[in-house]
């Protein structure tokens, strides 16, 4: 995987939903306020807040694709993990800016005064579902295409933006109902999917800066790849790390003992060269060769084979 495809990805879809979202938000905003829907208008806030959060990711995509330099020799790749946790602040403020004023709301007992929602709220709050799931499905393809952390915090922006949307439109029909502070309800409801889509991206940047593991299937790969590249006797050790959208690989393989030096460095450097082929997640494999001994299962039977034609012999003597 070039770098380049990840930021050219990245920008291309950026963009897109950049676009997308402003006009939601306008849409939004112009519906909620001439539609009589508070809980609409939170959902434009969140809309708006994903423009910025969106330009935050692009930041962090492009910097994250910078090559290699003196002061960051390992690379960049962990600024994307940096821009999904100031994404992750970002929800997490407007999720309990729009919950304390729903909480406010509903308290004091405002809701009372406010108007029932019109045809309009109900209509902006149905396009907003579809748009931003489609939204979400834009952004997911093109994430696991690059494998952009990043990018694919922002496509579960986009999903929490449709299960608000659903949200807000529960609080419009309630409210067209006769039921006024089902809009407010609708507004802690929004407020708790932010938090929670903010908790998650949290945790999942917070696990790739502080070298999590990759998950069983890929080492399961990498182990079985390994122990079928020719001249390893076994696998000592296997440990991986997840830097960024990359993966960092440290092995210790076994080789027969007896072998000359530069047929146990070729042994590695096969294995060092097949991994990067066939792994394109994977930047940087250190690998390790230590002498291989028999097991001891083994050496017991070889010397029991021994004693046995010795007394084969002896006995024909």
């Amino acid at each position: 995987m070039e770098k380049t495809n990840l930021e050219k990805t990245a920008v291309k879809t950026s963009i897109v939903t950049i676009v997308a979202n402003f006009a939601l938000t306008v849409f939004k905003l112009f519906a909620g306020i001439f539609g009589a829907s508070y809980a609409l208008i939170s959902d434009a806030i969140h809309s708006a807040s994903d423009v910025f959060s969106t330009v935050i990711v692009l930041a962090g995509v492009k910097v994250s694709a910078k090559t290699a330099d003196k002061k960051h020799p390992f690379g960049h790749e962990r600024f994307e993990c940096v821009a999904a946790i100031i994404l992750a602040m970002v929800l997490l403020a407007t999720g309990v800016g729009i919950g304390y004023t729903g909480v406010k709301n509903i308290v004091t007992g405002e809701y009372l005064n406010f108007e029932l929602p019109k045809v309009i709220a109900l209509v902006a709050a149905a396009v907003s579902i579809v748009v931003k799931e489609a939204m979400f499905w834009y952004t997911i393809v093109a994430a696991k295409k690059v494998n952009s952390s990043a990018l694919k915090a922002d496509a579960w922006h986009h999903r929490s933006d449709a299960l608000s949307s659903i949200g807000s439109l529960i609080g419009v029909i309630g409210a067209m109902c006769g039921v006024p502070v089902l809009d407010s309800v609708a507004c802690l409801v929004i407020c708790i999917m932010i938090i929670v889509a903010a908790v998650r991206i949290f945790i999942d940047a917070v696990n790739k800066m502080t070298d999590e593991a990759c998950d069983e299937k890929t080492e399961g790969e990498l182990r079985g790849f390994i122990s079928s590249c020719g001249g390893v006797e076994r696998i000592d050790d296997l440990m991986t790390r997840k830097f960024g959208n990359r993966i960092y690989v440290i092995v210790e393989i076994a080789c027969n003992r007896d072998l000359p030096l530069f047929e146990a460095h070729e042994i590695a450097e096969n294995v060092h060269l097949g991994i990067e082929e066939n792994f394109p997640l994977v930047k940087h494999i250190t690998v390790h060769v230590n002498p291989y001994d028999p097991p001891e299962e083994e050496n017991k039977t070889t010397e029991t084979e021994i004693d046995t034609e010795v007394e084969e012999l002896e006995g024909d003597k």
